[in-house]
């Protein structure tokens, strides 16, 4: 499972590197979280009781409707050939054409937002690729000892960035609207508020304080290291 994550990326854009092609980027990165997947849950503390407690509830969010002008415009672009080189107009110009037609026909969508608690940890998903700090928003709020925001689960509704991205200093890939994207701007603040919410009906279970087993009473010391410098 994916944290909150949807204005992260592996790509350094600083480096003067050739990047890796996808297939390697996906050996790279799934290689370095697999593993320190495997590092943390050799090392994690185990408990034996872990109650299990479920909560689910689908939100209807709206989607953002593009205007009728950038309709007509992105119509005229898609009805003339394809230009060579740079095809971002043309691409995007499809893009709005599919989410008028989207928004014609299911203006709401159907948003997800399931809570699983298992012991003291409680897992809150939403189907979005969800800006980090959605992610923080619901750890600070959620009452249980652990708390994992994970994205992209029981669905998928594209980008969904905070309020703030779409305030003037925001923008990027992430806020544009597409057949992809195109959810309302409260939308991830609604569906983190819906996990908090969800995840603090259940009761919080306390936070496990495992100990290591206790050595035996200490007697004398080992017989084969207790000895002076072995010289010849």
């Amino acid at each position: 499972m994916q944290g909150a994550c949807g204005d992260i990326t592996q790509v350094d854009n600083l480096s003067t590197g050739q990047r890796p092609k996808p297939e390697e980027w996906s050996q790279l990165v799934g290689g370095r979280i697999g593993a320190e997947a495997i590092r943390v849950l050799l090392s994690m503390p185990k408990i034996t009781a872990a109650p299990i407690e479920t909560r689910q509830e689908v939100l209807k969010i709206k989607r953002r409707p593009p205007s009728t002008q950038r309709v007509a415009k992105s119509l005229d672009i898609a009805s003339k050939p394809r230009v060579a080189g740079d095809s971002t107009d043309y691409l995007f110009a499809k893009e709005i054409l599919m989410l008028d037609h989207l928004n014609k026909m299911n203006p709401l969508v159907d948003c997800e937002v399931q809570c699983i608690k298992v012991g003291p940890a409680c897992f809150v998903s939403d189907p979005a690729e969800y800006f980090v700090q959605y992610g923080l928003d619901i750890k600070k709020g959620s009452q249980h000892a652990f708390t994992f925001p994970c994205e992209l689960s029981n669905g998928i509704v594209g980008y969904v960035p905070t309020e703030e991205a779409f305030g003037p200093h925001g923008g990027g890939y992430e806020t544009r609207l597409t057949a992809y994207s195109n959810l309302e701007i409260t939308a991830g603040t609604q569906m983190a508020k819906k996990g908090v919410e969800l995840a603090n009906q259940m009761n919080a279970e306390p936070k496990p304080k495992p100990e290591p087993l206790k050595a035996p009473p200490f007697s004398q010391p080992w017989t084969y290291g207790n000895v002076p410098p072995e010289l010849e």
